[in-house]
């Protein structure tokens, strides 16, 4: 006798209806226009470098090693050398660092965990309008107000640092209001703006279940912004001093105005400067010739500066997200 099993009837595959095929046309469709803007992004970079390096090569060729490394600017005498616009750059693009980071940080920190809700609101509205001042009013309120009123202030710390090493050095005279210093500091107050909003959002985006836990192991208001805000919001963080540095880098007409116009190689920060944005707007108008490549060549190389320091920051990034 022959025994019959009977086979479960196989189930049918699910059948894709048209919204799904419309979804994954559509999914394809953003995939590919996501991929285009990226790529055009690149190709305009890239346009940028080959164009302005075209333009710049006549004084590339001319000076060689020496427009990078030369300390003579002499367009009268056709000598191009960039060093002193590179150092006074990022000189003043440090000093506003060092004086924008820590006061954007405590900002962003105390609209985002102390500040109650209306004050909270107001001052982030307030800080938004400060980003979008433009630079030439910064530059004005320098040249007109701030530069004659710190030079007493300048010339104090100069006569009370004389006996101290480093500081000596430093602040030492002849001090002049249009300076490396004045011109850092008009530039930390362009970039806080910028700095505390982003830091500010990066903040906002750390879950409350990370302080809450911290608090719950017994962690201060301080330990809890260390071992949870801090790890969390690293990149961002990077990403919002970036912004920042990279808009200090290419200032121009506030720069220009305050820093005192006198290419030199000095550790005086209270001493006259010039950078390399200030250099390219004051004299490109007058310009011709291989003094036009010279300057299209400094912003050859501001351009390259600022890739440089993003491929370090970026570097520094990654280095730390691989540490346990």
């Amino acid at each position: 006798m022959t025994l019959t099993t009977a086979r479960a009837p196989s189930p049918t595959p699910p059948h894709r209806g048209l919204g799904s095929a419309r979804n994954s046309l559509s999914d394809r469709a953003f995939r590919a226009l996501t991929l285009t803007c990226g790529v055009l992004v690149l190709a305009v970079l890239g346009l940028i470098a080959v164009s302005t390096t075209t333009e710049a090569w006549p004084a590339f060729r001319e000076e060689g090693l020496g427009f990078v490394f030369g300390t003579r600017w002499a367009p009268s005498a056709g000598v191009f050398g960039s060093l002193e616009f590179v150092y006074g750059t990022v000189v003043i693009s440090a000093i506003a660092l060092v004086l924008a980071v820590p006061v954007s940080v405590g900002i962003a920190l105390f609209l985002s965990d102390l500040a109650p809700r209306r004050l909270r609101r107001a001052a982030s509205s307030l800080i938004d309008l400060l980003a979008a001042v433009p630079s030439v009013v910064y530059g004005l309120w320098g040249i007109l107000v701030f530069a004659p009123f710190v030079v007493e202030i300048y010339d104090w710390i100069s006569r009370n640092t004389e006996s101290v090493p480093v500081l000596s050095t430093l602040f030492a005279g002849p001090v002049s209001g249009f300076s490396f210093f004045t011109a850092g500091v008009i530039l930390a107050l362009m970039i806080t703006p910028i700095i505390t909003s982003i830091t500010r959002e990066v903040f906002d985006t750390v879950p409350a279940s990370q302080k809450e836990a911290a608090y719950a192991l017994g962690a201060t208001r301080w330990e809890m912004i260390r071992a949870a805000i801090f790890p969390h919001s690293r990149v961002g963080m990077v990403g919002a001093v970036l912004l920042g540095l990279g808009r200090a880098m290419g200032e121009t007409i506030a720069a220009a105005l305050v820093i005192g116009s006198s290419p030199q190689i000095t550790a005086r920060l209270f001493g006259t400067g010039d950078a390399m944005a200030a250099v390219i707007a004051n004299e490109f108008g007058e310009s011709g010739g291989i003094h036009r490549a010279a300057l299209i060549g400094l912003g050859v190389e501001l351009f390259l500066i600022t890739i440089l320091v993003n491929l370090v920051a970026r570097a520094i990034v990654n280095r730390g997200l691989r540490r346990p």
